[in-house]
């Protein structure tokens, strides 16, 4: 008798246990699915420092917290965007074709090698420029220099942005082709990567001349920075992009939150920029310049 006792004692407390060990199981699962449906969204927006990475961090973040919060109610899920700013050009675009980033606002120089070697990167909108596509670079020389066209610039020193830039190298080689200068008419020319250091190196007469953004050099003659405009050309205005391997479903939220009507006052107020749809045809100029490129 005792040992039926202890029989119906011991299978009734392996019975609790197993009830336990279930009920633990159902519960780890229950929490797992709900921390699954209120899972935060990661997200990691790239560029490189074109000016100073004060100004770079100092000029997105404002918008890209604005997207967080439109992002997060869009989605039902909390999002979070963290930045990577590379020094040079060249990395930023790495990071984009490998995936290592999931959005991207690059110059048109940088979208083009990007898609060469990712052709399922994605273009999410351009930026507008007074409700255009397209915006200033310029070539300068020191205020008190008596250069009044390229052409005088023969046989004299030249400085670039990064040898990925837009408007620091591949503009402005073509514009210096058309002037009938190549690299062997120079006395010498430098890659010195931020369009603020091309600025300032000019202002201090270490170059004859150079190329930068019209925004930038405004900055620098506000600044003190004793530079002039010598000659302007057009550039396209710069393309925000998703990486191959960002979910559908973020990219459209993404692109319907830059450019829902309703929200184009506010992104001017916090980034200077609206935005424009666009597809790869608005760089057709880019890709012209970066082949006459070849013959400086």
């Amino acid at each position: 008798m005792e040992q039926t006792e202890s029989s119906v004692s011991s299978a009734a407390l392996k019975c609790r246990r197993i009830c336990g060990t279930v009920l633990l199981i159902a519960l780890m699962l229950l929490t797992i699915g709900l921390r699954a449906a209120r899972a935060e969204i990661s997200l990691t927006f790239g560029t490189y420092a074109a000016d100073k990475p004060t100004e770079t961090v100092r000029q997105y973040r404002p918008f890209l917290a604005f997207l967080e919060e439109r992002l997060s109610q869009r989605l039902g899920k909390p999002v979070t965007i963290k930045m990577s700013i590379s020094k040079q050009y060249v990395e930023a675009v790495r990071q984009l074709a490998e995936g290592k980033i999931d959005l991207a606002r690059f110059g048109p120089a940088s979208y083009v090698r990007a898609k060469q070697l990712n052709p399922g990167i994605r273009i999410v909108a351009i930026e507008a420029k007074k409700g255009k596509k397209r915006f200033t670079g310029v070539i300068v020389v020191h205020r008190d220099s008596p250069f009044k066209s390229l052409e005088e610039l023969t046989g004299l020193t030249f400085a670039f942005g990064d040898q990925l830039s837009t408007t620091g190298r591949y503009l402005a080689q073509a514009q210096l082709l058309g002037a009938g200068i190549t690299s062997v008419d120079l006395r010498g020319f430098s890659y010195l990567g931020r369009h603020d250091l091309v600025g300032e190196a000019v202002g201090a007469r270490k170059f004859a001349a150079g190329a930068l953004k019209q925004s930038t050099f405004r900055t620098l003659v506000a600044k003190g920075v004793p530079i002039r405009v010598l000659v302007s050309f057009e550039n396209v205005t710069n393309p925000w992009l998703a990486s191959a391997d960002l979910d559908l479903e973020i990219l459209q939220a993404i692109r319907d939150v830059m450019l829902a009507p309703q929200n184009a006052e506010i992104i001017r107020n916090i980034s200077s920029n609206g935005f424009l749809p666009s597809d790869d045809a608005d760089f057709n100029l880019i890709r012209e310049a970066i082949e006459q490129s070849r013959s400086f």
